[in-house]
């Protein structure tokens, strides 16, 4: 299940979104050719990923900044982004571009944070924008929670778009991610559950400030949820192919017989 759009279209530019996928890209671009090469990308990510165990030492303490700009894959970097496009806009249109910025980067280093506090020891480089992201979702979460996103379902040949609201699919990812906290070791590498888990945690505290300005639960009365400006409807229609006439075919005829 993938979520690919939302409901919910922004009612200014969000130029700070572009800027951060921009750079995440052009990021991982520059070092994308060291992939195959374990001895290069193990060097990069030793200098700029987060190593909960150095930063315990009291050293390191930028790269919780740096490891927000990598990534160990292109499908790491894609999911993140396309996390970011659907949820980006919208909060930075509430919240102004500065201050969104300062909250993406809030939301990545408290990440960052509880990541450490989950393993403080760990010597497992960390590296990814999931954390800030997460943080983009909580706050979505608080401000939109009947938005509704079109998911794509693929099940091996099955193909499906439905839409369902936002706090289903943000409370079902959340729970995965909580889940995957208490069921993961994080001195073993892999997904990074607690950065993803606290992250989103941070981001819905650091909206709460918004929300309450916005009335708090008398937003939601008003709103129902919903986004406050109507809703576009988008819908899937079949793809016209004009139905090719039947042709007929005469075989030629053969020569007469010899007598």
């Amino acid at each position: 299940m993938f979520p690919i759009r939302d409901h919910n279209p922004s009612g200014r530019t969000p130029y700070v979104v572009y800027v951060l996928m921009a750079a995440n890209i052009l990021v991982f671009v520059s070092y994308w050719g060291m992939m195959d090469n374990p001895q290069l990308i193990n060097k990069l990510f030793s200098e700029y990923a987060m190593i909960p165990a150095r930063i315990t030492d009291g050293g390191g303490f930028e790269t919780v900044l740096s490891s927000m700009f990598l990534h160990g894959g292109i499908m790491h970097l894609a999911g993140n982004m396309l996390f970011l496009w659907i949820f980006g806009d919208n909060l930075e249109d509430e919240m102004g571009h500065l201050l969104f910025l300062a909250f993406y980067l809030a939301s990545g280093i408290g990440a960052g944070l509880i990541h450490i506090i989950s393993s403080p020891y760990s010597v497992v480089p960390t590296v990814g924008a999931s954390g800030a992201i997460a943080g983009v979702m909580g706050g979505y979460l608080l401000l939109f929670p009947k938005a509704r996103v079109d998911i794509l379902l693929i099940l091996i040949v099955y193909f499906r778009v439905f839409s369902i609201p936002a706090f289903v699919m943000l409370g079902v990812w959340l729970g995965m991610q909580f889940l995957g906290s208490l069921s993961s070791d994080p001195d073993q590498g892999g997904v990074a559950y607690w950065a993803h888990t606290g992250g989103f945690l941070v981001g819905l505290v650091l909206t709460l400030p918004l929300w309450l300005r916005r009335g708090g639960p008398a937003f939601w009365t008003r709103t129902e949820g919903h986004p406050p400006h109507p809703e576009p409807d988008y819908r899937f229609s079949a793809t016209r192919i004009p139905r090719a006439g039947r042709s007929t075919y005469r075989k030629p005829p053969g020569k007469p017989p010899r007598r």
